[in-house]
């Protein structure tokens, strides 16, 4: 019997670390060859880590890619590789690169395959650095023929197929006996299952085995979940690796009935529900960020909202709560019990808190603006003032002691523009404004599951920003039910206004909401990263022009 053992390698990189990326895939080849793998296979991109967007203009860059694969190919010996870097196009026409999967076998570079589909929508813009394939060879080792492809080049296996050629047709041609995908794959809270889907349904059409490995970690706002995963010729999932952690494994292919057997793999977690995964997505994206930057203290403002509770307890579950320090700054419209429900959460919490009223500071600023603002009636020019002098307050406290200010706006204040820009808008990441208020209260309920740890009054007070005697969200909103699914149809769908008014809304509000997401383009274009966690997120993955007319 003819087999292959096969070693899956779920590793967590840092774009441009090149040093450390070399070192683990390195230590990894090593290990896997000490356990017998024949072949150890990484996932995209990884020498450089993913993704590295303009680097790759940098000739010293991909010069360094470069003697990053010398090296790890050195360590290929009695062992092969398939990592993933990218190469350059030798020819005069196209783009100066290919995204690229090495095989390296005997101490060297044996075969490399380039992405065929480079994917330019939502947060991916290959197209704009990589020369796509139009060469399909497969790799023969030790008897067996490999399938090798990158990431995108096995989406393309749906009804409405968005290219007009898939890799895996052309290759089925030369009758390989399995298929190797290498992947850079975001995390969002649908993802993992259509994924595990779409390497399902690649099986069902080639009748080969599918290996997967994806990335794991988190690059500012994109987190990378891992799910790297083995499909069997029958189309089952055999195996799949621990999602939001290294983790490897290994396996052996019978090369002529094509069967799999697991030989060494970690004990595997519970399946986890869309709200635990975004619950560990949201806490790897924290820990990522700070350990990546070489942060080590976070600090937020807790204002005894819901917000601001999730995110604490975020940062805290990712960081420790010897590292998370919180500031409670009352003003003459903070009602008690906000003030007290934050202090009871920071106390029981056991974190560092910090009382700092800015009664003074905004007496100041009126005073200041007197003789420009006169007698005109109270407005949301005092509201940002009270806002903007929390922000003044924790930024000088990152300044002095080397804090990092955690954002704590919700995707539902951020689409229609409840925020003040430099005020509580301010910060180096925003953890929860991928989450519509709606999911937010969905998150709290997991984190009260087994323990009271955001206080119920929190949970159960109306939602306010307190900038004005007695305001609620609810004085100009519509509640965060009927609101949140009128964004979620123009945001995540892209749904126009008739569309939606057609599906039941009230024609005005579907206009009203709609207008205030378009005019406030311009604040979440200043908002700090927001880690992703759905299939549209504000950020580079949403391009919408701040000068424009529709619905405006």
């Amino acid at each position: 019997m003819q087999t292959l053992k096969i070693s899956l390698a779920q590793l967590n990189y840092h774009t441009g670390n090149f040093e450390l990326n070399t070192s683990k895939i390195i230590q990894q080849i090593l290990l896997a060859k000490s356990e017998g793998a024949d072949l150890i296979v990484f996932s995209e991109l990884c020498v450089c880590g993913y993704p590295p967007r303009d680097f790759l203009e940098f000739k010293d860059f991909i010069h360094r890619c470069t003697l990053s694969v010398n090296a790890i190919a050195e360590a290929c010996v009695g062992i092969a590789a398939i990592i993933g870097s990218p190469t350059i196009n030798p020819k005069f026409e196209g783009k100066d690169l290919f995204n690229s999967a090495y095989f390296l076998a005997d101490g060297k570079v044996k075969h490399v395959t380039h992405k065929t589909l480079l994917p330019n929508y939502d947060i991916f813009d290959e197209y704009r650095y990589f020369e796509p394939n139009t060469v399909f060879e497969i790799i023969e080792y030790k008897g067996c023929r490999i399938a090798l492809t990158i990431c995108e080049d096995l989406w393309n296996i749906n009804d409405n197929p968005m290219y007009i050629k898939n890799p895996m047709d052309e290759l089925i041609k030369q009758h390989p006996d399995v298929m190797v995908n290498i992947a850079a794959s975001p995390f969002s809270k649908s993802q993992i299952e259509n994924r595990r889907q779409v390497m399902i349904d690649n099986v069902k059409k080639y009748q080969i085995p599918l290996f997967y490995v994806n990335h794991i970690g988190a690059q500012t706002q994109l987190i990378f979940d891992g799910d790297s995963m083995v499909v069997d010729k029958d189309a089952n999932l055999h195996s799949q690796l621990n999602s939001f952690t290294e983790d490897s494994g290994l396996y052996e292919l019978n090369i002529s009935d094509k069967s799999v057997k697991t030989l060494h793999q970690q004990k595997q977690k519970n399946a986890s529900t869309s709200i635990e995964n975004i619950r560990a997505a949201l806490v790897l994206g924290i820990k990522e960020y700070f350990r990546k930057q070489g942060f080590q203290k976070a600090i937020l403002g807790l204002s005894g909202g819901i917000d601001s509770a999730v995110v604490l307890i975020l940062a805290i579950e990712a960081l420790g709560k010897e590292n998370v320090r919180v500031v409670l700054m009352p003003s003459r419209y903070s009602s008690q019990h906000s003030v007290d429900d934050a202090l009871l959460m920071a106390k029981n919490l056991g974190v560092q808190y910090d009382i700092i009223s800015i009664e003074e500071t905004f007496n100041a600023l009126e005073k200041t603006l007197a003789p420009q603002f006169g007698k005109l009636p109270f407005s949301v020019a005092e509201e940002n003032m009270q806002s903007r002098s929390r922000g003044i307050i924790l930024m000088a406290m990152c300044n002095k002691f080397g804090y990092i200010l955690l954002n704590t706006s919700n995707k539902s204040e951020l689409a229609v523009g409840y925020g003040t820009l430099y005020g509580d808008m301010c910060g180096g990441i925003s953890v929860i404004g991928d989450l519509y208020k709606t999911e937010v209260y969905k998150l709290v309920e997991l984190i009260n599951a087994n323990e009271e740890l955001i206080p119920n009054n929190i949970i159960v007070k109306a939602p306010s920003a307190e900038l004005r005697h007695d305001q609620k969200d609810s004085d100009s909103l519509p509640d965060y039910d009927l609101l949140d699914k009128i964004l979620f149809q123009y945001i995540e769908e892209s749904k126009g206004p008739n569309e939606i008014i057609a599906s039941g809304f009230d024609e005005a509000l579907v206009i009203r909401i709609l207008k205030l997401v378009n005019t406030n383009e311009y604040k979440r274009l200043q908002a700090p990263p927001i880690l992703r966690v759905s299939q549209k997120s504000f950020g580079f993955g949403r391009r919408m022009p701040i000068v424009a007319k529709y619905l405006s």
